[in-house]
């Protein structure tokens, strides 16, 4: 059986999920329920090229394959490639990149 690989087009972005971390740091658990979700995690598998215009003003896409980026709940469209659930939106929707410091 040949296996899929999800192209993202315009700005989409394709990430999949890591497991969500109900313990913080600090030893606070945030308890299951609670009225907000917390923003949730994964890595960037693959990005689209971008829109017409943005190499014309000299715009890249923020993030590339392999970062470690947070979004919201609500962020995009979640899809299942060879049972695999991967999610795909917009790299706008995206909260930020995860970066070690030293």
């Amino acid at each position: 059986m040949s296996r899929h690989h999800l192209r993202p087009l315009f700005d989409q972005v394709v990430i999949k999920e890591l497991e969500p971390d109900r313990m913080r740091k600090s030893g606070l658990v945030v308890p299951p329920g609670t009225s907000e979700t917390p923003p949730q995690q994964g890595i960037v598998l693959d990005v689209g090229e971008g829109v017409d215009w943005w190499k014309a003003a000299g715009v890249e896409m923020p993030v590339k394959p392999g970062d470690h980026v947070v979004f919201p709940a609500s962020a995009g469209t979640w899809v299942e490639v060879d049972d695999e659930r991967l999610l795909v939106c917009r790299v706008v929707e995206l909260l930020g990149v995860l970066e070690a410091s030293d």
